[in-house]
């Protein structure tokens, strides 16, 4: 079955948060000011349990949904996580991913594989120590999730590399990052900065645009346009002009792609998001301890996708920004990126 929303967008991914706790506290994520030791987490019974995730990505997947990705906060602290990418392996998906900032991935690498992971993103902002501790708020140094990295790949997962570039606290970093994963075989993909959730203090001179990047990296890299891998693909990509390797863009912020989005949210409590940058979503958890059925369940997520209309960052994009187009949003601990 095959579901399209008001602007004719299908539904092929789905991303699942598994918990809205994080171990870092990344200045455009989760900053320690607001998420300090007083924050009020989701309690464990308000999460959704092993079980019902791997029941409403079962009816995700009836719906056309292909490509499955866990995200958090940080999914890695969930010690069922390989139980739950097990529940999502029996399903008839073409790929199982995982978004991770990789400080524990070194340990649990093999485990996730054997689960039947099939890929991993890691985000990392700085090879260099001093900077990233500033931006993941002190908690981790670099080698820890360069050890996960190279677990992971040892452990047969494909690697992305994910880097969140923003202007007077990274942008130096571009090149030396650039260079490192190039070597490794890596795909290192740039994200620009963006504005999703309240807490971020996200200003727009802080955005490091697509174009910016190419012409720094294209100074010392030579880059060259490559076809997308699939319709919707979110990066833009490009390889090197010697051959060896490839580089993405995710430039929500200067060239947006909500007209291919296909992309739905399951928050960690059990809500579906049809936008990063929604506003409310949609309860699934009630509907999953109730007493409705599969196909009831099916029915309503259906009627959701087909009235979806949202296109935030095109929105965004001819608004001033004091007249943001959504207002109050969902923070991306809650639904990942």
């Amino acid at each position: 079955m095959t579901s399209k929303d008001q602007h004719n967008r299908i539904l092929r991914d789905l991303r699942i948060s598994v918990t809205d706790r994080c171990n870092f506290r990344c200045r455009y994520c989760m900053p320690e000011e607001i998420f300090g030791k007083d924050y009020a987490f989701l309690p464990k019974e308000s999460v959704l349990t092993e079980e019902e995730i791997g029941r409403i990505a079962k009816i995700f997947v009836s719906l056309g949904a292909k490509k499955l990705r866990i995200t958090g906060g940080e999914p890695l602290l969930r010690k069922d996580l390989p139980n739950i990418i097990e529940r999502l392996s029996t399903l008839d998906a073409e790929d199982i991913s995982l978004t991770t900032n990789g400080s524990l991935l070194s340990r649990m690498a093999v485990s996730l594989r054997q689960a039947g992971l099939h890929r991993v993103t890691v985000s990392l902002d700085s090879l260099e120590d001093d900077m990233f501790l500033q931006m993941n708020g002190g908690r981790s140094r670099v080698q820890p999730v360069l050890d996960g990295i190279d677990a992971a790949a040892e452990a047969g997962l494909q690697v992305k590399v994910n880097m969140v570039v923003q202007k007077g606290f990274n942008e130096d970093a571009v090149v030396p990052m650039v260079d490192y994963f190039r070597q490794r075989g890596h795909i290192l993909r740039m994200v620009e900065y963006m504005d999703v959730g309240n807490s971020n203090g996200w200003n727009r001179e802080h955005v490091v645009s697509k174009q910016e990047l190419l012409d720094r990296i294209g100074e010392h890299f030579p880059l060259q346009p490559v076809a997308p891998n699939y319709d919707g693909e979110v990066a833009t990509r490009y390889q090197f002009a010697d051959g060896i390797g490839e580089i993405g863009f995710i430039s929500s912020v200067t060239e947006a792609f909500c007209s291919s989005c296909t992309r739905a949210r399951l928050s960690a409590e059990g809500k579906l998001y049809t936008c990063l940058f929604a506003t409310k979503g949609h309860d699934l958890r009630d509907w999953l301890r109730s007493d409705r059925s599969d196909e009831q369940i099916a029915d309503y997520i259906q009627a959701v996708w087909t009235n979806r209309k949202d296109q935030y960052s095109l929105e965004r994009g001819l608004a001033s920004d004091k007249n943001d187009p959504n207002g109050h949003k969902v923070e991306m601990s809650h639904i990942g990126g």
